[in-house]
């Protein structure tokens, strides 16, 4: 069924809400913990899945991002997923070969990342961070730009010092994209920064960050588990080595600090 393109946040909110599932609604908000005392408590679930949702954003990819902002605060997960991947999409179109010197393309792109993170907070469970910061952020990173490097660092730094979990994991996850492109500074930066880290989230955010380094260079992975393994959390270091074999996962396990 062909659907009419839709630029305001109010049509998306009502084709969502139109989409709900009560039975994957439950299903949901178990798997996010939002029960009292988890670490996504009182969030609000629909019951749409992320391909159902992607369909919603590529009918409302042109959505102007005045629009975009409501859609990130509504009480409803999926709709602020919804939000953040208009929003990726925006940085996909920012990064295509023609617009990566272009100008005015660096602009938008500098402005993008300002939107993004002045909104972060309400990237408030793992999925809303992990299918959103690489994309925007990492790519940042990884484009031509009007910041310096040292002026990305110190937004990357703030981020990991936050005392919001989402930003920092936005931070550890936004390393993605250089290090798939091959550049280790920011995954071994803030690995290190955050391996005491006190929540399980982040632990396997670090471990996730370092195994996607090991997959280029593996040498670079051991030598930064022989530096900081001690001071790792053992899901960390279970996620970073997990495309090492097996004998070898095995030392790591059993070594002693």
């Amino acid at each position: 069924m062909q659907h009419t393109p839709m630029t305001t946040a109010a049509e998306v909110t009502a084709r969502m809400i139109a989409m709900a599932n009560d039975g994957q609604r439950e299903v949901l908000m178990k798997f996010f913990k939002t029960a009292p005392g988890q670490y996504g408590e009182g969030d609000e679930f629909l019951g749409i899945r992320v391909p159902q949702t992607r369909r919603v954003v590529a009918e409302a990819a042109d959505m102007p991002l005045k629009e975009t902002e409501e859609l990130i605060y509504s009480p409803w997960h999926e709709i602020r997923l919804c939000g953040f991947l208009i929003l990726t999409e925006h940085m996909r179109r920012l990064t295509l070969r023609r617009a990566l010197n272009d100008t005015e393309s660096m602009e938008k792109r500098e402005n993008l990342v300002k939107y993004y993170l002045s909104h972060a907070r309400q990237a408030n469970n793992w999925d809303l961070v992990d299918l959103s910061a690489g994309k925007i952020v990492g790519m940042w990173l990884t484009t031509p730009s009007i910041a310096t490097e040292q002026e990305k660092t110190e937004v990357m730094d703030h981020l990991a010092e936050s005392t919001c979990m989402w930003e920092q994991r936005i931070a550890m996850v936004s390393t993605i994209e250089p290090t798939r492109q091959g550049d280790f500074r920011y995954v071994l930066r803030y690995a290190e920064k955050l391996k005491k880290h006190p929540h399980d989230l982040m632990h396997k955010a670090v471990g996730w960050m370092l195994r996607e380094m090991g997959k280029r260079d593996m040498n670079m992975l051991r030598a930064f588990l022989s530096q900081n393994y001690a001071d790792m959390s053992r899901t960390s270091l279970r996620y970073a080595i997990e495309r090492m074999e097996e004998d070898e996962r095995r030392q790591w396990l059993t070594m002693q600090p």
